[in-house]
């Protein structure tokens, strides 16, 4: 038996399930009922509240590249698009840059980077070994080849500051939350029938799938899809340093350490290496990846890193998709009403902007409008044609 009906279903209420309602409900020409389910309603684990929370350019395909190009747009303009009963969110955006650093048996790869984010529209400089010194005092240049440095467009800013802005416009727009884990089945009238953890039922012509990488699998699963997208866990560790840094900016080593300033200090990470990277089931800090891996390339790198006082660290999830670490986006064929937003590898909270709105687009109206999602359709599985992606971190 059915409790309740709507119009639209999505399953996951972090960044990208409350931007995509967000965006649907301010939608002149949709008037249905949304409703969220969030398993984790305190988003005490969910990857947008664990998150270095910043945003780029530098990427190597277009799409991604766009997607970044609109989300800075809105990021910058967030107070205004989000403002509820005149109150206006702010999530401390820094757009300190981006600062890519490659070898020289990498350096054509930068280039070509380079030459494309230009030609869309991306502010990035590209330097060679002596502009990077000059820039960057404080960098170890011999063994480098060039780098490239977001000049503005790119940085970092308050992840979850910009996921409970999303909610609470949605909300303040009529858009319910539910709190419950969420089963969805086709119901046999070309509708899905939701079953919640909570003894209620729904029923809707439209589901989406934001559920990250554990819960939105199973949902698939449950829908008749298999997805190759499985959490990841990925540590963040933040220290002090002695020595005052002038214009430090998110710092991606060719090794694919990270690191930038936080505050008075810095956070960093790294992907552990492969033989320790397996699914993760709990959040634990895995402290020997700091002590052993990441500071020591953090401190041949920038050498007043030699000098630092580690501080507090935690664990959260990347929800990983293993054919080519970019996101399923759309709608899924063969399943009438059933849409993906999941499997972006580390990328959300950048692409929630672009991505809850391409979305609404195409539930609303049949069709992309603004930004055309489609090469992240999950058909691209099927044809067995990923997207490469150089610029995965």
């Amino acid at each position: 038996m059915v409790d309740r009906t709507a119009d639209v279903v999505i399953i996951g209420g972090a960044v990208m399930g409350s931007s995509t309602a967000c965006h649907l409900a301010q939608r002149g020409d949709f008037s249905g009922r949304i409703v969220v389910v969030e398993a984790d309603p305190a988003y005490e684990t969910c990857a947008s509240a664990r998150s270095a929370a910043s945003v780029r350019q530098q990427f190597s395909s277009a799409i991604n590249i766009e997607i970044s190009l609109y989300g800075i747009r809105f990021l910058r303009e967030i107070g205004i698009a989000l403002e509820v009963n005149g109150e206006r969110p702010t999530i401390d955006l820094h757009e300190g840059g981006y600062l890519f650093l490659a070898t020289p048996d990498k350096v054509g790869i930068l280039e070509e980077n380079h030459t494309l984010q230009q030609q869309l529209g991306a502010d990035i400089g590209f330097y060679d070994p002596a502009g990077l010194k000059a820039k960057f005092p404080w960098l170890e240049v011999s063994d480098l080849a060039a780098g490239c440095h977001g000049l503005s467009g790119e940085g970092w800013f308050d992840g979850y500051g910009l996921m409970q802005a999303f909610r609470r416009k949605a909300r303040a727009l009529g858009v319910d939350y539910l709190a419950a884990r969420a089963e969805v089945e086709p119901d046999g009238t070309g509708a899905w029938r939701i079953s919640l953890s909570s003894g209620e039922t729904l029923s809707a012509p439209v589901v989406v799938n934001c559920a990250g990488a554990a819960g939105g699998t199973e949902i698939c699963r449950q829908a008749g899809l298999d997805v190759p997208i499985v959490p990841r866990k990925r540590c963040v560790f933040t220290f002090e340093c002695r020595e005052k840094l002038e214009k430090f900016p998110l710092l991606i080593d060719p090794s694919g350490t990270y690191v930038r300033p936080e505050g008075t200090g810095y956070i960093c990470g790294s992907a552990p290496p492969a033989d320790r990277d397996p699914d993760c089931s709990d959040f634990d800090v895995d402290h020997a990846l700091f002590e052993e891996y990441i500071w020591p390339v953090l401190a041949a790198r920038v050498p007043a890193f030699e000098a630092i006082k580690p501080g507090a660290a935690w664990a959260g999830t990347y929800d990983m998709n293993l054919f080519d670490h970019n996101a399923f986006i759309g709608a899924v064929p063969g399943l009438d009403g059933f849409f993906l937003a999941l499997g972006f590898s580390g990328h959300g909270l950048q692409q929630a902007p672009a991505v809850g709105r391409g979305l609404a687009e195409l539930i609303a109206t049949g069709a992309y409008q603004s930004l055309d999602l489609s090469p992240l359709s999950i058909e691209r599985l099927a044809a067995n044609k990923p997207i490469v992606e150089r610029n995965v971190v």
